[in-house]
């Protein structure tokens, strides 16, 4: 086949393109360039999408021996990742913006424009495998399940996988580490990526400041207590509990949690941790790897990304799903997607949209 081989400028990245070109695909390497100003973000090891990065996936590529071009794709991330994470916070939801980067750039945008290109498909580093399946192709879960990828990549459809290549699900990163040493790519012992990529300094409720400004709001007990004031209430998640500074404990001593964001009036409420627990999800805007289930069925279904699994029967609805989960889940917040696994099989995602607490006796 010939396929485009997406490298970060990562290890990961780069011993996929190798794997590919090895099982005797024409592979030709693309680095995407994310930022309109590539210095505005992450440099160094803690980035991917650096000068830096672009760089290093170059070298590889050499290496490798394959053609490399990088592809300029700024704009489409600015309005579909970094616009939609602004606007998710100013609604006071917690946005996913590595699911919203697969769903939009890596597996839509690239995808759409290497089949336009007469490309077969995608190859990428991701730790994912793609398997047959009685009702086609299908994605699973890596072996090693504390490298996993399923969950941001839940958002593909079903002919999305078609069409992408996982060559690194079966192994493990210190696997991938030793062959690309002996491979001869410098990149690897590269650290990992980590946070997020646009926001330079890693300081998130500092970057939405800036680009959000000052919105006053309190911070309040679930009496109603006004314990204190606030610059804006996108600096807030729900199950927050570090940097709230409410100057003073809880009348019973025990730590205080974020419960609820208000995003009109900017009230953020906190309480105890059992107030978090939720047994109940609706989700939006749903996802489905492959045929949409038409009944409720029992499933697993994580909500973090590395997160555990829960049991749980999921009812699929015209325009989302209905959850309710086995057991009671905590700090989970609007925005973020919940994943549906049947055994190792991603069945699909959809988009948090609100929560049911559990009943607290």
């Amino acid at each position: 086949m010939r396929v485009i081989a997406a490298m970060s400028g990562g290890v990961d990245s780069a011993v996929a393109a190798a794997r590919a070109k090895d099982a005797g695909h024409d592979v030709t390497g693309v680095h995407l360039a994310l930022s309109r100003n590539p210095r505005s973000y992450r440099s160094g090891a803690r980035g991917c999408c650096s000068i830096e990065d672009s760089n290093d996936a170059r070298r590889a590529a050499d290496v490798i021996g394959i053609p490399f071009y990088v592809w300029d794709m700024s704009d489409e991330f600015h309005d579909e990742v970094v616009e939609d994470f602004v606007a998710e916070y100013t609604a006071g939801r917690t946005p996913n913006p590595c699911l919203r980067c697969n769903e939009k750039i890596k597996f839509a945008a690239v995808l759409d424009r290497a089949l336009a290109l007469g490309y077969d498909g995608v190859v990428t580093g991701h730790y994912a495998r793609v398997v047959a399946g009685p009702d086609g192709t299908e994605m699973h879960r890596a072996v090693d399940h504390a490298k996993d990828q399923s969950y941001v990549l839940g958002v593909l459809t079903a002919e999305q996988i078609a069409h992408s290549l996982f060559p690194l699900g079966t192994d493990t990163k210190p696997e991938v580490r030793a062959e690309a040493e002996r491979r001869g790519l410098f990149v690897a012992q590269k650290p990992d990526s980590h946070d997020i990529c646009f926001v330079a300094d890693g300081d998130t409720p500092g970057w939405l400041h800036d680009k959000l400004g000052t919105k006053p709001g309190v911070i309040v007990d679930e009496s109603g207590e006004v314990l204190r004031e606030h610059d804006g209430a996108f600096a807030y998640t729900i199950g927050q509990r570090r940097g709230l500074r409410l100057g003073r404990p809880a009348a019973d001593g025990r730590p205080r949690f974020v419960l609820d964001i208000e995003p009109v009036s900017g009230t953020v409420t906190v309480g105890p941790h059992e107030r978090l627990a939720i047994t109940g999800i609706d989700a939006i805007r749903p996802r489905w790897c492959g045929p949409a289930p038409t009944a409720a069925l029992r499933a697993t279904v994580q909500l973090r990304a590395h997160g555990e699994e829960y049991g749980a029967t999921v009812e699929p609805e015209a325009d989302g799903m209905r959850i309710t989960l086995d057991e009671p889940a905590y700090g989970i917040a609007p925005g973020q997607a919940a994943v549906v696994y049947d055994g190792t099989r991603v069945v699909g995602s959809a988009t948090i949209a609100a929560t049911r607490r559990a009943t607290v006796g």
